[in-house]
């Protein structure tokens, strides 16, 4: 409770139980987003059917929080070596009934890149997925309905490995693209190039 007192003094951003973001996801403009407007509708479904569907003991699918973590000046996105799943992968993980999905995010973000005072770009979501993950020892097969966000390490960040990773990486995009990384990983680097291309933009216009 009080790493997440702490997040949203430094994000102000208040708390969002599952109803908030509900509204939330109903409202964003996914119009020419298709693959992204099946993971709405699927996450939509869950959030009305499954009243535990933030917590990981949930089949055939629950809810994860991950974050794109970008450097301070926009052209470099750390990723980590997932231990169990061998690729690499942006931070995340399960929500363990949390309902605040950024929350969640931010915090996994936190602990797995070892980067502290991590910024949330923006509340809304940035990319929205559904991806089986493997059958294990204590698991079946299931569906991880994870909701991306992008967080910006400070100018001077120091990155450090949690147990979950075998390295972590700062990549540019087009180094992130000979990565053999699935279609959201994909999906969501191409969003990022976009984004970072009309960050320059915009700044090659101020005076």
């Amino acid at each position: 409770m009080r790493y997440r007192a702490q997040l949203f003094r430094r994000c102000k951003f208040r708390v969002m139980d599952r109803h908030e973001f509900r509204a939330q996801l109903s409202a964003l403009d996914l119009a020419d987003r298709a693959d992204e407007r099946r993971a709405r509708e699927a996450m939509l479904a869950l959030l009305d059917e499954g009243s535990d569907c933030f917590t990981r003991s949930t089949f055939p699918a629950h809810f994860t929080g991950s974050a794109l973590v970008a450097s301070a000046d926009g052209s470099r996105a750390l990723l980590h070596h997932h231990r169990k799943l061998d690729r690499w992968l942006q931070f995340g993980g399960h929500c363990d009934g949390d309902e605040d999905v950024l929350c969640v995010a931010c915090r996994e973000a936190d602990e797995e890149s070892g980067i502290a005072n991590l910024i949330v770009a923006s509340a809304w979501p940035f990319d929205l997925d559904l991806h089986e993950i493997p059958a294990n020892t204590d698991e079946p097969s299931h569906w991880h309905y994870d909701v991306r966000y992008v967080l910006i390490a400070p100018a001077d960040a120091v990155c450090a490995p949690s147990a979950e990773s075998k390295e972590l990486r700062w990549f540019t995009a087009d180094e992130m693209e000979q990565l053999p990384l699935d279609a959201g990983m994909r999906r969501m680097v191409t969003k990022w190039r976009a984004l970072y291309a009309r960050r320059a933009h915009h700044v090659a216009d101020q005076p």
